[in-house]
C-alpha cells in the first residue's frame, strides 16, 4: 500500500525518555511515520527496542516526551474510541461472561445515543465477527486461550475503531491456534478496512498480515531503522505463499534486517 495515500497517523519527531532509579532512559528517538487509512502496518524489532512503548504512544496510553502524533486529523492527547488496543493478555473480566464483556465496551461508547437494544446487537454482531456466538454464555475460565483472546479482539472491534491497535495479540498462543487466528484478523480486516498497526516478534506473521513492515533499531534510543513495502495480493492465503518469491524475498529482507545488520543480545523487555 502506498504510502502517497491521505494520511491517517502522524508520527512526527516522536522521542520518548523514561525516568528511572538508575536516571533517564532514551527509549524512542526520532520517530517519524504516516500511516494511510486502512492500512495495515507491523512494527518489529528485538526486545527493547520500544515497539510497545511506541503502540502505546499511539494509544494515547503515555505522552511523548518530544515530538507529536496525531490521528484522523486530531492530536493524540490521550485514549480515545476511536483507537482499540488488543494486548498479549485478553484482560476480560473473570467474572463476567464473553457476552457481557464485549457488552461493557459497548456500553462504553455508545450508551449515550443508542438504545439497549441497539447495544445488544452490537455486542452479538462483534461476536459473531470472531465467530463466539456459540460461547458468549460462558465465562473466561471456561474458554480456551485462543478463544478469550478472540474475545479480547471482539471487544475492540465492538467500538468501531477507525485504528486497532494490537501488542503481540497471538504471542502466547500454541502455533495452530496462531496460525487460525491470523486468517480470521486477515478476513476481519478486509470486512472491516480498518487501520491496523500491530506489534510482533513473529517475522511470518509480519510478512503475511501487513502491508508495510516498519523494523526498529536496537534500544536504547530506538529508531525506525527501515520499512518494507510486502507486495502480495489480498485476499492472502498462507499455503499458496509459502512458495511465492515474493514473500520469501520478504522474509529474507526483514531477517537480514534482524539478526544480521540489527544483532544483538538481548537484555531487556519491549
Amino acid at each position: 500500500m502506498s504510502t502517497a495515500l491521505p494520511k491517517f497517523i502522524e508520527i512526527q519527531n516522536v522521542e520518548q525518555t523514561f525516568r528511572t532509579p538508575k536516571g533517564s532512559f532514551p527509549a524512542l528517538r526520532d520517530i517519524r511515520l504516516t500511516v494511510a487509512k486502512g492500512e495495515f502496518i507491523a512494527l518489529i524489532g528485538h526486545s527493547g527496542c520500544g515497539k510497545s512503548t511506541l503502540l502505546n504512544l499511539i494509544a494515547g496510553l503515555t505522552t511523548p516526551t518530544a515530538g507529536t502524533l496525531i490521528c484522523a486529523n486530531r492530536e493524540i492527547r490521550g485514549p480515545g474510541p476511536e483507537r482499540a488496543v488488543v494486548f498479549q493478555n485478553h484482560s476480560l473480566l473473570p467474572w463476567l461472561t464473553c457476552f457481557e464483556n464485549v457488552y461493557l465496551a459497548v456500553e462504553r461508547v455508545f450508551s449515550a445515543t443508542e438504545s439497549k437494544a441497539r447495544l445488544k446487537a452490537r455486542t452479538e454482531a462483534a461476536l459473531a465477527l470472531v465467530g463466539l456466538v456459540a460461547a458468549a454464555q460462558k465465562r473466561p475460565g471456561e474458554i480456551s486461550g485462543g478463544m478469550k483472546q478472540r474475545v479480547g479482539i471482539a471487544r475492540a472491534l465492538s467500538m468501531e475503531p477507525q485504528v486497532l491497535l494490537m501488542d503481540e495479540p497471538f504471542g502466547a498462543l500454541d502455533a495452530l491456534t496462531r496460525a487460525r487466528l491470523q486468517d480470521e484478523l486477515l478476513a476481519i480486516v478486509a470486512k472491516t478496512r480498518s487501520t491496523v498497526v500491530m506489534v510482533t516478534h513473529d517475522v511470518d506473521e509480519a510478512v503475511l498480515l501487513s502491508d508495510r513492515i516498519v523494523m526498529m533499531t536496537n534500544g536504547p534510543a530506538a529508531t525506525i531503522g527501515e520499512i518494507l513495502a510486502v507486495d502480495l495480493p489480498r485476499p492472502r492465503d498462507r499455503v499458496a505463499l509459502a512458495e511465492d518469491p515474493r514473500y520469501l524475498q520478504a522474509r529474507k529482507a526483514v531477517i537480514d534486517f534482524l539478526y544480521t545488520r540489527q544483532a544483538h543480545v538481548e537484555k531487556t523487555a519491549a
